[in-house]
C-alpha cells in the first residue's frame, strides 16, 4: 500500500487552474523528486497535501486513510511535516527554544503544575530539553542552541527549519526547495543531512528544488510538473533525456537549435 496517493487532484483558484488531473503516489522510506519551471503548481501540491488548501476535484490518502480537505493541525498530528521556500522560524527565539516549542505537545503538564514548578514539570521540562539536543545535533546546530534564530546563517537557517519539522515526528516530509540559496558545498552538505535523516527516521521525502545536481543525487524517482499538469514520471536518466522536460525548462528554442 503506498503511504501517499494523489488520485486526480484538480485545484482551481476562480477561473485559474492550479494544479490539474495530479496522480501520484509514494512508498515507505522513498525520496521522490518534484521538479518543474517556476509556476508550475509544485508548491500548491504540498499546500493540497498539507491542507491549506482543498482539493476542487480528487483525492488525497495518506495511510490508506482520505485526508482529502483534511484540516493542517490533524494532518502534521497523522503525521505529515513540512519545511517552506520561505524559511518560516521563530525568529526571536533561540535555537533551542525553536525545536522545544514544537515539543511542547508532548507536554503533559497543566498551567498550575507550571507555575509551582512540581517534580512531574522538571521531568518534563528536561526530557524536552534533551530530546530537542538530540534534533539539533542530527542537523549540526549543538554548537548555536543559545543563538537566537535569525543570527544564523541561511544555510544553518535552512537546517533548523528541517530540525523544527522532523520534530513533529513525521512519516512524512515534504521538503519545499531546501537547497534554495545555498552555494555548492552547501549543498553537498544538505544533500548528506537528507540522506541521513531518511535513514535515521525511516522517512519518506518529497523534494522540490530547482537545484538539479541535488535532486538527481537524492531521487531515484521523479516527477515533472508543468502547467499544473504531470508532464512525467520516470527515473532521474529518464527525466534528463526526455525532450518534453527539456523544452519546458529550456523552450523550444532549445530543442531545434
Amino acid at each position: 500500500m503506498p503511504l501517499l496517493e494523489l488520485k486526480n487532484v484538480t485545484k482551481t483558484f476562480g477561473g485559474i487552474v492550479a494544479v490539474k488531473d495530479v496522480s501520484f503516489s509514494t512508498e515507505s522510506e522513498e525520496i521522490v523528486g518534484l521538479i518543474g519551471p517556476n509556476g508550475a503548481g509544485k508548491t500548491t501540491i504540498f499546500n493540497l497535501i498539507t491542507g491549506v488548501y482543498k482539493p476542487t476535484e480528487g483525492n488525497i490518502v495518506f495511510e490508506g486513510q482520505d485526508i482529502t480537505g483534511s484540516n493542517p493541525v490533524s494532518i502534521v498530528k497523522g503525521g505529515i511535516a513540512r519545511t517552506f521556500q520561505n524559511i518560516r522560524l521563530f525568529n526571536k527565539l533561540s535555537v533551542l527554544e525553536n525545536i522545544r516549542t514544537v515539543l511542547y505537545r508532548e507536554a503533559d503538564y497543566n498551567l498550575g503544575n507550571a507555575l509551582i514548578r512540581t517534580p512531574k514539570v522538571t521531568r518534563i521540562e528536561k526530557k524536552l530539553y534533551d530530546k530537542s539536543l538530540e534534533y539539533l545535533e542530527v542537523v549540526g546546530l549543538t554548537d548555536y542552541v543559545n543563538n537566537r534564530a535569525d543570527s544564523l546563517p541561511y544555510g544553518l537557517q535552512r537546517k533548523l527549519e528541517i530540525a523544527r519539522a522532523l520534530a513533529l515526528d513525521p512519516k512524512l516530509l515534504l521538503l519545499d526547495e531546501p537547497a534554495a540559496g545555498m552555494n555548492p558545498d552547501e549543498c553537498i552538505d544538505l544533500v548528506e543531512l537528507i540522506m541521513k535523516i531518511r535513514e535515521k527516521y525511516n522517512l519518506t521525502i518529497i523534494l522540490i528544488e530547482h537545484h538539479m545536481d541535488v535532486v538527481m543525487e537524492l531521487c531515484p524517482r521523479i516527477l515533472v510538473i508543468n502547467f499544473g499538469e504531470m508532464l512525467m514520471e520516470g527515473t532521474k536518466q529518464e527525466v534528463q533525456n526526455d525532450p518534453r522536460v527539456l523544452r519546458a525548462y529550456l523552450g523550444e528554442e532549445y530543442i531545434n537549435a
